[in-house]
């Protein structure tokens, strides 16, 4: 089973969070567990390669 971290904090009666992988694509939600769920859904249309959301890292040669 794979594990990913992520951020989440209370914003009054918002639970609001981010897989770090994707510091970019928050999702929220009425309780921590939903939230939870929320951010597996997430991952899954993220690490599918379907999402536009998807972001990828390069490298550059500076002179």
């Amino acid at each position: 089973m794979k594990k990913m971290k992520y951020v989440y904090w209370q914003d009054e009666d918002i639970w609001i969070g981010y897989l770090i992988e994707f510091p970019d694509d928050l999702t929220q939600a009425e309780t921590r567990e939903v939230l939870e769920e929320n951010l597996i859904e997430m991952f899954r249309e993220l690490d599918d390669g379907k999402s536009h959301l998807n972001r990828h890292v390069g490298e550059i040669e500076l002179s």
